[in-house]
């Protein structure tokens, strides 16, 4: 008899368990489905509110607000003094910092000293271009008003209209959720090569809606006079993929159409500014050639109970090692990341030694037009300045290109070094011809001291740039909180840090 209760009793005890578990089965399928059911954020035009994203896809949102953590601000230009003389004579050479997560990207826009301290919609050093990969708010422009429209006129335009930071709407449709490709310059990029969006898988896109912001691009400037007689510039966003993604190939397609970023004021040479051509590097590295995508290293998988969801948390893939790197690498955590940085020293040690090259080489061009040289005689000397100078920039100029194809970016900090001393060979002789012997450039160790070398008024421009701050800035966001274009909530814990507010 006891026999027969111990039997029933586990019976029940397994009837019951198997209830739990076919309950736990169901919800589980439910909130799968639930989750694949990729809800309507928005019927028609483009959601620019991160916020508005969140309420359908929570655990993706809150993983996209971690990115808030990366906030330090890395002075480049002090840890690599050398830059301010390479980008002399260009913004970049007054304020340049590491790249912060994406919840700041409006915010660095505004704050830096590239984009200057207009007092007006008209006003400032930049065009309106200049937002182009910072923002939903962007494609929200472009579909209300037209690419064309908004790539006319200045910076300051659309300071009261681009405010919600890179997210959601940058790369998902907001009817569909599914991928999307937004910039239409990308894809006049890829059909420059002969390339159709149609012929892109998923794992493609995985990708491409990355690519949109992270390629090297330039302006196409075109000028027109409008109806009442005033000229109309617009700078339009292009990819320069024409004869591929190499650096030899895109400098060649910008020396066809005799294209140039700025002229550096020392050296006299017109210089090609890379951005950030982190989707070219990739294409050529080993990983892309597996098959893997930006999305595989950047935005890992995670698990959270029965759903599976993508990490929105984008940032550098060394920080979650096990989750990213260690899928495929064999290694332990600790000997990876110790393989890692022996690499990355080698890689340091000889991009600086470009870069002194190559910053040497602009002062000493220098000397040489203060002795009387003509442009006849220097111009060889400056072609490989501006082809040497390419080539570094283009090798370092994405953050992770030593990563993505270390190969590629050893072989180009080669050219680079290589270019920059043909350089100055060169113009030690025409300094020689013009009576200078043993000429040395002067010292650029230190950020103080290489400034002091190139035409700039750093402090003015500092102080121009916090009456902005205090004024225009603070005027376009209250008309976008006004217009209900920006939720003032979304700004909760951003801090405010620049390379020069002492933040």
């Amino acid at each position: 008899m006891k026999k027969s209760y111990a039997v029933l009793g586990i019976s029940l005890a397994a009837i019951v368990g198997m209830g739990v578990l076919a309950g736990s089965i169901k919800g589980k399928e439910e909130e799968r489905q639930a989750i694949n059911q990729s809800p309507v954020v928005k019927e028609k035009g483009i959601e620019a509110k991160n916020e508005v994203w969140g309420q359908y896809f929570p655990r993706e949102y809150n993983s996209w607000k971690l990115t808030k953590k990366s906030d330090n601000i890395n002075d480049l230009l002090k840890a690599k003094p050398q830059l301010i003389i390479l980008w002399a004579g260009y913004g970049f050479a007054k304020d340049y910092n590491a790249p912060r997560g994406h919840f700041y990207a409006v915010q660095d826009v505004t704050n830096t000293l590239r984009t200057g301290a207009p007092t007006g919609p008209t006003d400032g050093p930049q065009p309106a271009a200049c937002w182009s990969c910072k923002s939903p708010d962007v494609l929200r422009l472009i579909d209300e008003k037209g690419e064309k429209d908004y790539f006319t006129g200045k910076w300051a335009r659309w300071g009261n209209e681009v405010v919600n930071p890179i997210g959601c709407g940058d790369c998902h449709d907001s009817k569909t959720a599914n991928l999307k490709v937004s910039r239409p310059w990308l894809i006049r990029g890829l059909e420059s090569m002969g390339k159709k969006m149609s012929d892109m898988t998923h794992q493609d896109m995985r990708s491409l809606v990355c690519a949109q912001c992270h390629s090297e691009y330039y302006f196409d400037t075109t000028k027109e006079t409008g109806p009442d007689g005033a000229e109309k510039i617009t700078n339009t966003v292009t990819f320069p993929w024409k004869n591929g993604f190499k650096g030899e190939e895109v400098e060649a397609y910008y020396d066809s159409i005799n294209f140039k970023d700025f002229t550096n004021p020392l050296s006299k040479a017109p210089i090609l500014k890379a951005q950030h051509p982190e989707y070219e590097t990739f294409a050529s590295g080993i990983h892309f050639q597996r098959g893997l995508a930006c999305a595989d290293c950047h935005m890992p998988y995670k698990q959270e109970g029965a759903v599976k969801y993508t990490d929105h948390n984008i940032g550098n893939p060394l920080d979650n090692v096990a989750s990213t790197c260690l899928t495929c690498h064999q290694e332990s955590e600790a000997e990876f990341k110790r393989v890692v940085a022996v690499k990355l020293e080698r890689k340091e040690e000889l991009q600086k030694i470009a870069m002194d090259t190559l910053a040497k080489a602009h002062l000493e061009a220098k000397k040489a037009w203060d002795s009387g040289a003509t442009e006849e005689e220097m111009k060889a000397a400056l072609q490989d300045i501006r082809h040497g100078q390419w080539r570094w920039d283009y090798s370092i100029a994405s953050h992770g290109a030593f990563f993505h194809a270390p190969e590629e970016t050893l072989r180009l900090l080669a050219q680079a070094n290589e270019l920059g001393q043909e350089a100055r060979i060169k113009i030690a002789a025409i300094l020689a011809k013009h009576g200078v012997i043993g000429y040395e450039a002067p010292d650029f160790s230190t950020k103080e001291k290489a400034l002091a070398l190139i035409p700039i008024d750093l402090a003015k421009e500092i102080t121009a740039k916090q009456q902005f701050q205090n004024g225009l800035l603070q005027q376009w966001q209250k008309e976008a909180i006004d217009k209900g274009l920006l939720n003032p909530q979304s700004r909760e814990g951003m801090s405010n840090k620049s390379s020069y507010s002492g933040n």
